[in-house]
């Protein structure tokens, strides 16, 4: 498996109005993403893990320098193709790390047979099964969001807005096709994520400095409520 590369993740508290005006001002400047529906936007879904005392949360609240976490991701109710994704962070550098799970075996994990992530001898399924048997990470709750994405090349840049945050605590409905039921109000996230540089254009258009960063992460927003 390849060394994943680092990239920088910022991440801004906006509100309502901030979603409308960047959704129109983006699009002079920026593609959408491809993944993106008519709509200019997409449903996410992700699965997070975490152990019995809260590990990942609590090193993402204090501000541990070296952090990891993972999750099962899947897009716009497309459980056909889902993902286990590691992200880990250290010295303020953001790395992803990604394989692919059957919907058999996200049941199966869901379920507690964990020992279905040695199929395959993938190293990041490896991984995620001696955290889960040694670290005691289990499958902790459920994020939903609407996303809507924009690429600019220059710096390998990607800009996110999410809204309609939902969570769960009842993982066994992840791959439900039904509404995630606990809605997250008035909490809407910018997210900008580039490699070596920020481009101008764009740090002026998103206006990051008029902004309130934030430690948070959407798992941490939907668990402290």
């Amino acid at each position: 498996m390849d060394k994943p590369k680092g990239r920088h993740e910022l991440k801004h508290y906006i509100n309502y109005i901030d979603v409308i005006e960047l959704g129109k001002r983006l699009p002079f400047v920026a593609s959408l993403d491809k993944n993106g529906t008519e709509e200019n936007g997409y449903r996410v879904r992700s699965l997070y893990f975490d152990n019995y005392n809260d590990k990942a949360l609590k090193k993402k609240v204090d501000g541990v320098n070296e952090r990891e976490k993972f999750r099962l991701r899947f897009y716009n109710d497309n459980t056909s193709f889902i993902r286990l994704e590691k992200k880990s962070k250290k010295n303020g550098i953001c790395f992803k790390e990604s394989a692919v799970v059957t919907e058999e075996q996200c049941i199966s994990i869901i379920a507690g047979d964990f020992a279905v992530l040695k199929e395959g001898n993938n190293p990041l399924c490896m991984e995620l099964y001696a955290k889960m048997h040694y670290q005691h990470l289990r499958p902790k709750n459920i994020v939903d969001y609407w996303r809507e994405a924009y690429v600019y090349p220059p710096g390998n840049v990607r800009i996110t807005l999410d809204y309609n945050i939902r969570t769960s605590y009842n993982t066994h409905i992840f791959l439900n096709p039904e509404p995630v039921p606990i809605p997250i109000p008035d909490t809407f996230i910018l997210e900008v994520k580039y490699d070596e540089f920020l481009p101008e254009i764009i740090r002026g258009l998103v206006s990051l400095s008029s902004r309130r960063s934030s430690a948070f992460s959407k798992y941490a927003v939907t668990r402290i409520i």
